[in-house]
């Protein structure tokens, strides 16, 4: 599985309405065939980043790479960035999520 986190810096004008900007492009992606999940979060410490981590089959990051939807990211994208966003992408054993084996509830 190829797990990438990408953290991104928005311009503070557009912070509070990154959900809907970015939920088209996140629609598309979470429909490819080979995504496993694609989900953002908000910085707690910087209201103006947000995080993304997203997983996707070992053959589909390609796919995702060159798709329409990517392209109008590209484009789009940059006007709502204050900085260009940095990211880890690695290839893992794992197949998805699984129990935290240093905390149990119940």
């Amino acid at each position: 599985m190829i797990l990438i986190t990408v953290k991104f810096p928005i311009r503070p004008e557009h912070a509070g309405d990154w959900p809907a900007i970015s939920r088209p492009f996140t629609e598309a992606t979470r429909a490819e065939p080979g995504n496993k999940w694609f989900e953002w979060s908000r910085s707690l410490e910087d209201p103006d980043t947000y995080v993304l981590i997203e997983a996707f089959e070992d053959d589909a990051a390609e796919a995702h790479v060159t798709s329409e939807h990517f392209r109008t990211m590209q484009e789009e994208f940059p006007r709502y960035l204050s900085a260009t966003p940095q990211i880890i992408s690695e290839k893992v054993e794992a197949e998805g999520w699984g129990p935290m084996g240093e905390l149990s509830v119940g």
